[in-house]
């Protein structure tokens, strides 16, 4: 999984608001299958290999539900080690009864669900590099029926959480307005384009992968960004390189009249649609 390491600009953490801190960590250690790195009383931090922190949630002390039309989270995506790491987890999920989306995306094969406030899901395994299709520099993707039976076949049942090496392969936001989306995180971040679906939806990545980000306005076109008490995205958070990297994105980012503020190890953005952007060592 060299594509979630140094030098790339990969996603290793997200952060969701949830109505219900108990009803969450439920759902996602008994069907997600995360262990409890840290827990406090309005927030709990997820780890799939006891050290390394994937996902935080946090239940606002007001909590409202997400509206139907804002910015935020479409779903962030749980890359899995290996195909049977995926028939394995394929097999939970029937046994629990979730309801699941599934596609096969030419690069990965992908499950989708939901967690209880809506918060989008994607669990999924890449196919290996040298199956994916190249044009020039954009990467052929399609949305396709996904071959669960192939799957299974790779599948031994045995389900005992998510996997060691699991990490957060991508994260998919809901946008307001593509241009503006592109420009930040192209110009401001230094993301590639590696994809586009039409108008309404656009990949990017660093060092070539199928993509880091996703992006899209296919329900979010024009919309408000997501109340600061609304269930949904609170932060998600990319891996900086060296000190030359984020200094070049600092100043492209002021340039851009985006913000810029210092935090512990790193410095904070937030992107036109509203998406709060932590950079860190």
């Amino acid at each position: 999984m060299h594509f979630h390491e140094k030098p790339n600009t990969y996603v290793t953490n997200v952060e969701i608001k949830v109505s219900d801190l108990q009803r969450s960590l439920t759902f996602y250690q008994e069907i997600i299958g995360f262990k409890i790195l840290q827990q406090e009383s309005h927030k709990a931090t997820l780890t799939a290999d006891g050290e390394t922190a994937l996902l935080t949630i946090v239940q606002p002390e007001t909590v409202e539900e997400k509206l139907s039309m804002t910015t935020g989270l479409y779903h962030f995506a749980l890359l899995l080690p290996t195909r049977h790491d995926l028939a394995n987890i394929i097999t939970h999920f029937h046994e629990k009864g979730v309801y699941l989306g599934a596609s096969d995306h030419a690069v990965s094969e992908a499950l989708y669900l939901n967690d209880p406030d809506h918060n989008g899901i994607e669990i999924y395994t890449d196919r290996p590099e040298s199956e994916w299709t190249w044009h020039n520099d954009h990467v052929h993707m399609v949305t396709e029926p996904l071959n669960i039976r192939s799957i299974l076949e790779d599948g031994h049942g045995n389900w005992n959480g998510l996997p060691v090496g699991t990490v957060m392969g991508h994260i998919h936001l809901s946008v307001s307005n593509l241009a503006e989306a592109e420009q930040f995180y192209t110009k401001g971040l230094g993301y590639d384009i590696v994809t586009r679906y039409g108008s309404q939806a656009l990949f990017i990545s660093t060092g070539r992968y199928h993509h880091h980000i996703g992006l899209n306005t296919w329900h979010s076109e024009n919309a408000p960004k997501l109340g600061q008490n609304h269930v949904g995205l609170k932060t998600f958070s990319l891996r900086l390189d060296n000190e030359k990297q984020a200094a070049t994105m600092k100043e492209n980012l002021r340039v851009m009249g985006s913000p810029v503020t210092e935090i512990d190890g790193g410095f904070q953005t937030e992107d036109p649609a509203g998406n709060v952007v932590l950079l860190k060592f």
